[in-house]
């Protein structure tokens, strides 16, 4: 069996790719840029080198004829389709670019596959985002189900409705066997430092080097988030091509914690011994100009479905998170203070 991973190099494919390579015997293929960077899978690349289970190929989502040619020499049996424009504040300045990328850009690949006549299990991966800003007298009482009306709050966003409802088209449209997920909020090691939690543990790390003052830095503390560790959420990626899988079909992931962003900044905060001496500034860059921020999710339909539940505790995925960075920061590395 072949997989392909497009956006391997980042937090999600990254963690999806070593789990494909411990957990089964497949093939597993990851689609690149020249300019990738490579830092989340480093310690892959010998394995690419050797060519032992594990080969990046070059491909963009911008660039249908790359895509065409990838599908011609791969020819996957599984498509996990991960690669987008993934920050949502980034979007309000780069809507064109994020809407390009990930709404034209799943469109490119899905057609690659039909035009090239692959019959592969495809994953389309969405995202909690296109729910958006609910009021909290409309959401339900058990969380944000499948059939909760979208209401995206972000071009990210509005990137992923389209890139949701592409997926369900070509299902029903081409019989193709697509399936979408709008994962919840997850984190873990690897995790990019313009999202929220990530970047509250860089800049603890920072501080505890000395790297920087005794300042956290934050937007939106008061936003309400569900959260899953990494490794938790590619085994639902894994499960979902596997266990049944259904064309067509759109399932909620998420984990088990809610609360805050405040309540993860002091988790995080609690972990670290100069947890007295570090202040907390709001910084209005950091704010977006309308946030999502009930995102609590029901995942009743996959987890009955699949059998999937999360497995790795918050406080264990906050302390990973945070080791991550110290540990590269230990290592001598140079990051910005965003």
């Amino acid at each position: 069996m072949r997989a392909l991973i497009t956006g391997v190099t980042g937090m999600v494919g990254s963690h999806l790719a070593d789990y494909l390579l411990e957990n089964t015997d497949w093939e597993v293929y990851g689609a690149c840029r020249w300019r990738s960077p490579l830092d989340n899978v480093s310690h892959l690349v010998e394995r690419v080198n050797r060519g032992d289970r594990i080969f990046f190929e070059y491909a963009d989502i911008n660039d249908t004829v790359s895509l065409i040619h990838l599908m011609e020499k791969v020819r996957p049996d599984y498509i996990f389709h991960l690669a987008a424009q993934s920050y949502p504040l980034t979007s309000f300045e780069s809507p064109l670019d994020t809407l390009n990328t990930n709404v034209l850009g799943t469109c490119r690949l899905l057609e690659a596959v039909r035009v090239v006549g692959l019959d592969p299990v495809i994953h389309v991966c969405a995202s909690s985002e296109v729910f958006g800003k609910i009021p909290p007298e409309k959401k339900p009482d058990t969380g944000i189900h499948e059939e909760c009306p979208f209401h995206p709050a972000s071009p990210y966003a509005i990137s992923k409705v389209g890139t949701d409802l592409l997926g369900r088209y070509y299902a029903e449209a081409y019989g193709m066997k697509v399936m979408t997920t709008r994962m919840f909020t997850h984190t873990g090691p690897r995790r990019g430092d313009v999202f929220h939690e990530s970047t509250f543990a860089k800049q603890i790390a920072m501080i505890e080097a000395g790297l920087i003052e005794p300042v956290v830095k934050v937007g939106n503390l008061h936003s309400l988030r569900t959260y899953a560790d990494v490794r938790d959420a590619v085994r639902a990626y894994y499960m979902l091509v596997t266990v049944d899988p259904i064309p067509g079909e759109y399932y909620n992931i998420g984990g088990s914690h809610t609360c805050t962003v405040g309540d993860t900044l002091d988790m995080l905060l609690s972990f670290s011994p100069k947890k007295d001496k570090i202040r907390v500034e709001v910084d209005s860059e950091r704010l977006r100009p309308i946030d999502a921020d009930l995102q609590v999710p029901d995942c009743t339909k996959f987890k009955t479905h699949s059998g999937w539940e999360p497995m790795i505790p918050y406080e264990k995925t906050m302390e990973d998170l945070l080791n991550y960075w110290r540990d590269r920061i230990g290592r001598g590395e140079n990051f910005l203070t965003r």
